[in-house]
């Protein structure tokens, strides 16, 4: 029997909410307040817990880089 990749699947890889609580080095309570704010990673319920797609959470991370880039720009040196 042939086994499907999540990439197969149009899911991708995906993290639950205190995986990326872990990975990110911050707490699930920081990840809900970011989110109810609007600055969180985008992400959906399956169930009663929210899950994440990687690809939506290097997305939250570029933008929020270059966001910070646009509001603290490097001296030239």
């Amino acid at each position: 029997m042939a086994t499907t990749t999540p990439s197969e699947t149009g899911l991708g890889s995906v993290l639950t909410l205190s995986q990326l609580a872990a990975q990110r080095g911050v707490t699930v309570q920081t990840l809900y307040d970011l989110r109810s704010q609007g600055r969180g990673p985008r992400g959906f319920r399956v169930g009663r817990e929210l899950r994440f797609r990687v690809i939506e959470v290097d997305a939250w991370l570029a933008q929020m880089e270059a966001d910070d880039a646009e509001r603290h720009p490097r001296q030239a040196g």
